[in-house]
């Protein structure tokens, strides 16, 4: 049975309740209080100490001892040196005895390219219950004085060289001079005078010289040019005619020639505010660095690693003052030792480099020449024109390949039953929905008709080609042209590089243009010598350029920003699954038909070069909107051990263009 209790009951066990509360309360706050030793506060004050060391910044840490401005200032002027450096500071476990604390702040700072780590003690105290830390220099660094502050010291090694065939020196330290206005030594002489002189002595703009000298310091020395010692045309004796104008002496890394593979090795130079920048601390002011090139791309690799020094010295002593010193008042705190680069191993020969370069030198346009050994896929030459304007046309270049495709075409009709001596029709012209395709001007009326494969190859007959079509399919041209080692990756290249691009599909008239090497199928130099290349070695060649590529740069192998735009913007990516290796037996073929180019063809100018028998295509591809259309100039070759690529961007026939660079060429090599 239920109690029933009135209202009057409840409020008396209510206010008893709340007391009871009121009481634990108490009772369970005052054992909070006595628990609470000031630890929290202290841990509190560890932490904010060790986040505004690590941003350099501690204006607002309570400090005893010193202000806090004072003591953010002080950081600021140890720590100088070291900017744009900062470190990481953690607070470890803190130790407390009543009003005093002590706790480890772990330092680690990125120097170069190691890491300077150490550890320091922080004392706090509490006053009027606000918990300060004791300022000690050593707070920063373990054993700092109160006068000293942080140096450093760098020390960079030599880079190292690009050798060539052979262990040749393709780049490595040369001679040089830095021609300029020595401002000291101008005297009452008038330093915009002496500038505009020196200016058109060594050809540079005189007015922006004029004006480097006037904004530099009174001390300083302010380099016009920079000429190699050897064949260096300005005198000493000119330079020194001039008031305040001296030649200082140095040695720079240096190809053989200004114009030596420029484009391919790239070159080096003086770091930019960009590169450092961009280098997340490898490179700082006054190094070192490659821009373009192997220079670029194997740039950690020939550079090595500089050697840094941290160390404590007293401030504002003067230099003078250092000298008198042991070890120049330095006390070493912290130090990571220089390693030297690696030499880049290449297979360019350096005699067949400087031939290419000589025989494009007078050619006008962008042009190439790339020659490599089909035995072992060495790269031998790769020399792009002066009229390329600083961009590697041999190896990055993508051009239609025009008749030098025909070489592709031939191998796909093979597979499909044909032989040199297979009879084709090569009519005058010939029409695809609409678009009327014809031979080249000259074409002898003698080869048109009905005519055998190796006829329509030597001469190059554009309709007998186009009339295959039907039996060759778009993806057979492809699967055929990686079987010579076109459009597929170059793993062992090493180098950036366009190894051309076949469409797998195309109908109609991009169909027909494909089938003499027009429409979308592109090519660049370095790939055409691959096509030839395999003909000559009876299987597909896989070029190699630099030797020993380092694990960082070995997967930099593609095309990096020059100093022109390529040629063609974009190019679809290589075939996915090359078509089976071209056989000795298929080589052989084409190699029958290349030599028909020049003992029947239109390349009979090269019966005359000395040596093995050369076999050749040659090549012109139309480009553009003018009417007539311009065209590019292509030839292909193979002469023994020996495949070469002669490529003139807005050079007419290939016959007649590349065809006697090409013999040049061929003949020099010997």
């Amino acid at each position: 049975m239920s109690a029933v209790r009135g209202p009057g009951h409840n409020g008396a066990m209510g206010k008893i309740q709340k007391l009871s509360l009121a009481v634990a309360a108490l009772v369970l706050g005052g054992s909070l209080v006595s628990c609470d030793d000031g630890r929290s506060g202290a841990e509190d004050a560890a932490r904010q100490l060790a986040s505004s060391v690590a941003a350099l910044d501690v204006g607002a840490v309570a400090f005893d001892g010193k202000d806090s401005g004072e003591a953010n200032d002080r950081l600021k002027a140890v720590f100088k040196a070291l900017e744009p450096a900062k470190p990481a500071v953690a607070a470890g476990e803190l130790k407390l005895e009543k009003d005093s604390a002590s706790v480890p702040l772990d330092y680690s700072w990125k120097i170069g390219a190691g890491e300077w780590k150490y550890t320091v003690t922080a004392q706090l105290k509490k006053a009027d219950g606000k918990w300060r830390t004791a300022w000690s220099p050593d707070l920063l660094v373990p054993g700092l004085a109160e006068t000293e502050v942080l140096g450093t010291a760098a020390e960079s090694p030599q880079r190292a060289d690009i050798l060539g065939a052979g262990g040749a020196k393709l780049v490595t330290y040369r001679p040089v001079v830095h021609v300029g206005i020595d401002k000291p030594r101008l005297g009452a002489a008038d330093p915009a005078d002496a500038a505009d002189k020196l200016a058109r002595l060594v050809g540079v703009d005189p007015g922006e010289y004029a004006k480097q000298v006037a904004a530099s310091g009174p001390e300083a020395f302010v380099a016009a040019i920079t000429l190699r010692q050897a064949g260096r045309t300005v005198t000493d004796q000119e330079i020194a005619a001039i008031p305040g104008a001296r030649a200082v002496a140095d040695t720079m890394p240096l190809a053989p020639t200004r114009n030596f593979a420029r484009a391919l090795l790239g070159t080096v130079g003086e770091a930019s505010a960009e590169q450092i920048e961009k280098s997340g601390g490898a490179l700082t002011a006054g190094d070192t660095t490659g821009t373009g090139g192997l220079q670029q791309q194997y740039d950690a690799q020939l550079r090595g690693t500089s050697g840094i020094q941290v160390f404590a010295q007293t401030e504002g002593l003067t230099a003078e003052q250092r000298k008198e010193l042991p070890d120049k008042g330095r006390r070493v705190l912290f130090q990571e030792p220089m390693k030297p680069g690696t030499a880049l191993k290449t297979t360019l020969d350096p005699r067949l480099q400087q031939l290419a370069e000589d025989v494009l030198d007078k050619v006008d346009p962008a042009s190439a020449i790339v020659a490599l050994r089909p035995s072992s896929g060495a790269v031998l030459a790769a020399a792009s024109g002066p009229g390329s304007n600083g961009y590697d046309t041999a190896m990055l270049g993508q051009y239609a390949p025009g008749s030098i495709f025909k070489i592709v075409d031939s191998l796909a009709m093979f597979r499909n039953g044909m032989t040199p001596d297979s009879k084709v029709d090569c009519p005058p012209t010939l029409t695809v929905d609409g678009r009327t395709f014809k031979n080249a001007e000259g074409y002898p009326a003698t080869s048109l008709g009905s005519v055998t494969l190796r006829d329509a190859f030597a001469h190059s007959c554009n309709t007998a080609f186009i009339n295959a079509r039907g039996m060759v399919s778009q993806a057979q041209l492809e699967s055929a042209a990686t079987s010579l080692g076109v459009a597929v990756e170059a793993p062992s290249l090493g180098a950036a590089a366009f190894l051309g691009s076949v469409p797998g599909e195309a109908e109609g008239t991009e169909h027909a243009a494909s089938m003499i090497g027009q429409g979308k199928v592109l090519l660049s130099p370095l790939s055409a010598a691959v096509m030839a290349g395999s003909v000559a070695k009876g299987a597909p060649v896989s070029p190699q350029l630099v030797l020993n590529p380092n694990a960082a740069a070995e997967g930099a192998a593609t095309p990096s920003a020059g100093p022109t735009a390529s040629p063609t913007s974009s190019a679809p990516a290589p075939a996915a699954a090359p078509g089976k290796p071209v056989t000795a037996a298929e080589a052989a073929s084409l190699a029958d038909m290349m030599r028909a180019v020049v003992t029947s063809g239109h390349a009979g100018f090269l019966a005359s070069v000395p040596g093995a028998p050369v076999g050749a295509k040659t090549g012109t591809a139309e480009f553009g909107k003018d009417n007539p259309p311009k065209t590019h100039a292509w030839i292909v070759a193979v002469h023994g051990d020996l495949a070469v690529a002669v490529f003139v961007e807005d050079g007419g026939l290939g016959a007649t263009t590349s065809g006697p660079l090409l013999k040049e060429f061929l003949t020099g090599a010997g």
